[in-house]
């Protein structure tokens, strides 16, 4: 069983970047592709981006591309989201899950892990 714990949120202007790191503990990390999703204050939450276990496959959602990125360390357990270009829009919490395959998946129901979350707040 995999644990998960975000960090890296916090306030920042419009079109500045930030890095969010999640940290896994527990045993099984490189087995499972991660995703990283967020929710906005009244809104449903969304996906953002997914790696495969391998780290060789990505995906990512429109309104993030070429924007993030997404990579991991299977050595370290951590699984990274750089956010570059930031816009008020992609204020939210946003949360580090792990999947239970091992293709990269963009549906939440596919993932089995999730984070506690961590703020990201965008001011313009």
């Amino acid at each position: 069983q995999v644990q998960l714990v975000e960090s890296g949120g916090g306030l920042v202007q419009a079109g500045a970047s930030l890095r969010l790191t999640c940290a896994a503990s527990g045993r099984g990390f490189s087995n499972y592709a991660m995703g990283w999703f967020r929710q906005a204050p009244g809104k449903e939450r969304e996906f953002v981006a997914t790696i495969s276990a391998s780290g060789l496959t990505e995906s990512f959602a429109r309104s993030v591309q070429g924007r993030f990125a997404i990579s991991r360390d299977n050595a370290k357990n951590t699984v990274y989201l750089q956010m570059s270009n930031l816009r008020p829009e992609d204020t939210a919490i946003y949360y580090c899950a792990a999947a239970t395959v091992r293709d990269a998946v963009v549906e939440d129901a596919d993932y089995g892990t999730w984070g506690q979350g961590t703020q990201v707040t965008v001011s313009s």
